[in-house]
């Protein structure tokens, strides 16, 4: 049996390792600590949350990290409404600034009912695996083949495939985080502000009948867009128009009336607002 003493001499022994285990671990923590900023919790939490990354940060908190460090403005994240910037800039002592929010917009009108197919697609049901053997049998080149790689991409339910197999996407629901515009083997998605309201629905190459042969609705290059438009709004290249966006603040729809095919449009919300939806959502996707 061990004597008291020897038990004394033991607990003090582990008592005193435990005290300077624990006295260094706390000045390590002093030394090494991490001060975080506790406006980012507030911050993070005025955020959408999305994490979509359009900020061209990692995520929310991301963000809220760089505008606490005075890197990036509040008008930075394009998915806040009007009075969650206001609150955030409240939190950051800063101008809210003025902030143009950005949607996907698909550079491509020709569905199953106005672009006819050449050839039958038999294969795997993905824009990309179509378009490395030949383009899913579309006649138009550069035409939207329809298989929904953006739709299985978007993260935020913000794109459904239409009745005539073009993409429809929704305003409100999109982030521009950008993963649709990466998605496309044919880069028939850009990000454009959602304010901007003129757009070339086609991305062909072909002129006059030979473009229309293939698709109805296809640009032409007649060059009448570019005649009607404020001088500079719009210019033509082999085959197309191409709309000068940081003019975009002088456009009007004159642009687009004597357009013969329809190929450039005027959009007040979203694009194709009379196409319905494909009830075979989850097929499609």
């Amino acid at each position: 049996m061990l004597a008291p003493s020897a038990i004394l001499t033991s607990v003090a022994i582990l008592g005193g390792v435990g005290l300077t285990f624990g006295s260094l671990i706390a000045l390590a923590h002093a030394r090494f600590r991490v001060y975080e900023d506790p406006r980012v919790d507030t911050l993070t939490d005025l955020l959408p949350g999305a994490n979509c990354g359009a900020c061209g940060y990692a995520g929310c908190r991301a963000f809220a990290e760089a505008a606490v460090g005075g890197v990036v403005a509040p008008a930075g994240c394009t998915v806040m409404g009007e009075f969650e910037r206001e609150d955030f800039a409240e939190v950051l002592g800063v101008d809210a600034g003025e902030a143009s929010r950005r949607v996907a917009r698909l550079l491509c009108a020709g569905g199953s009912d106005v672009a006819p197919r050449k050839a039958s697609y038999v294969g795997i049901r993905s824009c990309a695996a179509a378009v490395a053997v030949g383009g899913g049998g579309k006649a138009c080149a550069w035409g939207c083949v329809g298989f929904a790689d953006c739709a299985v991409v978007c993260d935020f339910d913000a794109i459904q495939m239409s009745v005539t197999d073009l993409p429809i996407v929704d305003p409100e629901k999109c982030t521009a985080c950008n993963d649709c515009v990466e998605a496309c083997p044919l880069d028939l998605f850009t990000l454009l502000p959602q304010d901007a309201p003129l757009l070339v629905q086609c991305r062909s190459l072909l002129e006059g009948d030979a473009a229309e042969g293939v698709c109805s609705v296809a640009c032409t290059a007649c060059g009448r867009c570019a005649q009607d438009a404020p001088p500079g709004l719009i210019h033509m290249e082999p085959g197309l128009a191409v709309v000068d966006y940081e003019q975009i603040d002088i456009a009007n729809p004159k642009a687009v009336d004597r357009c013969p095919t329809g190929a450039i449009v005027w959009i007040e919300d979203r694009q194709f607002p009379t196409l319905a939806p494909s009830a075979d959502q989850e097929v499609m996707v």
